[in-house]
């Protein structure tokens, strides 16, 4: 069955393409999830309406997105850290950021901060966040030392 992405499907193919897949994943997964709609030839003749709407709303979270990535560049986030003779007792991690950040006022989901390997020590860092549509943000973590 010819289907109209509506939405990235992994394995299958891009939002706004035509794909040809089987009968049953297309009834029963794509078309009720509104991942898809049927390719009929009224569809089809409004294939660039759809690929236009979805143009249309993909710049406008973007928009969104890049108005939360400039709040975000703004924003120094502090906290502190145990430290011992021996190091730091234990780490920060991207859950403490995500937490860190909503007591800030800034609801972000813990999966979107990047962080390399968790920071377990004092001094200040940029921490990058992944916010989706290929928009990153960056904002500053100041670290102080904790006498344990």
């Amino acid at each position: 069955m010819k289907v109209i992405l509506l939405k990235d499907v992994e394995r299958v193919g891009d939002r706004g393409k035509v794909m040809n897949v089987k009968d049953g994943y297309a009834r029963n997964y794509l078309i009720p999830r509104k991942l898809a709609i049927r390719a009929t030839p009224a569809n089809l003749g409004q294939l660039d309406k759809i690929r236009a709407q979805l143009a249309t709303r993909d710049e406008k979270v973007r928009k969104r997105l890049t108005a939360v990535a400039d709040r975000l560049a703004n924003v120094t986030v502090k906290t502190s850290i145990r430290m011992g003779e021996e190091g730091a007792f234990g780490a920060i991690t991207n859950a403490d950021v995500s937490r860190l950040l909503a007591a800030a006022g800034h609801d972000i989901d813990k999966h979107s901060i990047v962080i390399a390997e968790p920071i377990k020590g004092p001094g200040v860092y940029d921490i990058p966040i992944k916010l989706g549509h290929e928009v990153t943000a960056t904002f500053k973590l100041e670290v102080a030392e904790q006498p344990a």
